[in-house]
Order: structure tokens, then C-alpha cells, then sequence
């Protein structure tokens, strides 16, 4: 299979995606035809229980925790994805982002 495009979706703290779209946007990816900055993100509801050694954004490590966080959603050329997940990687709080990257049929 081969795909020009993927969609990456991403899971990040709200007071995140400001900077996020912003660093995104300014190496290129956010376009579309003549638009920029597009992207979009709906909150959703996790859970997590961070393990022993674990340093943890939010919660106690061994509780179960609970929380709202974004879906951050955008596509983007499958070329640029590394460049991509070092700007995730930069700004992200938590110490694994979930990151997924889905291939998008021509």
C-alpha cells in the first residue's frame, strides 16, 4: 500500500494545542489547498494509573486517575512525520504522548 497522507490524531492537556498548532504550523504541515493552521481537537475522557517509577503530569503514582484531555486531529504528507513527532515530543507534557498515525488512502 502506498499513501502520500496520513492522519495523525494526538491526545494532549487543552492548554497545550495553542502551541502545538502553532509549532506544527510553522514547519508547514498545517495546510490545505490555501488554508493554514488546520487542525482540529474535541475533549475526551482517560484513564491512567501511573506505574512505580513513573513521573507523572498528572495523578499519583499506583492511583487510578481520571480526566478530560484533547484529541488533537490533522493530516499531513507521510514524509514530514518525523519532523512531525519531534514537535509533539517537544511540547507534550506527558512522558509517552499517544501518538497514532493513520495512512490515508490516495
Amino acid at each position: 500500500m502506498n499513501c502520500k497522507y496520513v492522519k495523525v490524531e494526538v491526545l494532549i492537556p487543552e492548554v497545550f494545542i495553542d502551541e502545538l498548532r502553532t509549532e506544527l504550523n510553522n514547519i508547514g504541515v498545517l495546510k490545505i489547498g490555501l488554508y493554514d493552521n488546520v487542525m482540529s481537537y474535541s475533549e475526551v475522557k482517560g484513564y491512567w494509573r501511573p506505574l512505580e517509577g513513573a513521573t507523572p503530569f498528572d495523578g499519583e503514582v499506583g492511583e487510578i486517575s481520571t480526566g478530560t484531555e484533547c484529541k488533537v486531529e490533522f493530516h499531513c504528507l507521510y514524509e514530514e512525520i518525523n519532523n512531525v513527532k519531534k514537535v509533539i515530543n517537544d511540547i507534550h507534557p506527558y512522558e509517552v504522548p499517544v501518538v497514532y498515525v493513520i495512512p490515508l488512502l490516495d
